[in-house]
């Protein structure tokens, strides 16, 4: 008995000092600050939030939170019958309507925007790399300065810019509240998100673009074949798979996208989102019950759009 227990720990002390467990105890001790990091800030905050959906948490109880009321999916009825959730009708689209017409809008406009600045940027000329430098700009510069410049230069007083300008050339007579006027102030919101975001586009784009194989386009041109017959025939298709993928990044970060409108209309004037509705249930109102849930919901329906965009369309590309 002795000696099989003097084995084992013989054993075990050789597996234990071999270099494969050194290796495995090293690759551990490495990992494991990221994921007690990712664990930290990503995974217990969002089980969390699906936990707080369920349960009647407010100011009222933060202090002993783990102990709120379950409430079950009263918090997501509140929301569903909330009059600035639902569609009431043109005169008030609703967050939630809202929502998905502005991530799509201003996700197609990026990816528009993006492969024309891409196909400009991969033509040769002189002073094409301070080009691509400025183009650039929107995308780097701090979210908090640029929406201040757009406010300041849509100011509905005499001393905004755009506002002066159109009042010397004689266009309006008097100024105009462009980010205070309903349906006007969700095109400028779509307008400002593809400004900010088709550097990234066009990143992603240009890259793919100067991969392309130019002897496709030297057999077009044998072909006889026209400027836009190329661009129909050989560039779209080398960029179907970086659309795609962008066009489902961008659509997910515009659908989760809080700072840019809010910063921008303070989401009135019918550009409420569901992050923006997200905030106001949770810091307006101190509702986190509700705020909880609303999150929720835009989750899911991010959950069904990429079920049915990496099932069906994804897949229809990929068998071309």
């Amino acid at each position: 008995m002795t000696t099989t227990l003097q084995n084992r720990q013989s054993s075990f002390a050789k597996r234990w000092k071999s270099l494969e467990s050194r290796e495995g105890r090293l690759a551990w001790g490495l990992v494991l600050p990221t994921a007690l990091i990712v664990f930290g800030l990503i995974i217990f905050p969002a089980i969390f939030s699906v936990w707080i959906s369920f349960h009647d948490v407010g100011l009222h109880n933060l202090n002993d939170v783990f102990h709120a009321p379950f409430v079950g999916f009263d918090n997501y009825s509140k929301v569903f019958q909330d009059f600035a959730f639902k569609f009431q009708g043109m005169q008030s689209w609703g967050a939630a309507v809202t929502s998905i017409v502005y991530s799509f809008l201003a996700t197609i406009l990026t990816l528009v925007v993006g492969l024309i600045a891409s196909l400009l940027l991969n033509r040769p000329f002189r002073g094409r790399g301070i080009a691509r430098s400025i183009f650039l700009f929107p995308y780097v510069a701090p979210i908090v300065s640029v929406a201040f410049v757009w406010r300041w230069i849509l100011d509905p007083r005499p001393s905004g810019v755009l506002n002066d300008v159109l009042m010397r050339l004689g266009l309006i007579d008097l100024p105009v509240a462009f980010l205070a006027t309903r349906g006007l102030a969700l095109v400028i919101a779509i307008f400002f998100e593809a400004w900010r975001y088709f550097p990234f586009a066009m990143l992603m784009i240009l890259a793919r673009l100067q991969a392309i194989d130019n002897t496709l386009y030297e057999a077009a041109d044998v072909d006889g074949a026209s400027a836009w017959q190329k661009f129909r025939f050989v560039t779209i298709p080398e960029l179907r798979y970086v659309l795609g993928a962008l066009f489902l990044l961008r659509l997910m970060w515009t659908f989760n996208k809080f700072d840019d409108i809010f910063l921008l209309t303070g989401g009135g004037f019918g550009t409420k989102v569901l992050p923006v509705l997200t905030y106001e249930f949770s810091f307006r109102l101190l509702d986190f019950g509700r705020g909880a849930a609303t999150a929720m919901i835009l989750l899911v329906i991010l959950v069904v759009f990429m079920a049915f965009y990496v099932g069906i369309v994804m897949r229809n590309v990929d068998d071309e």
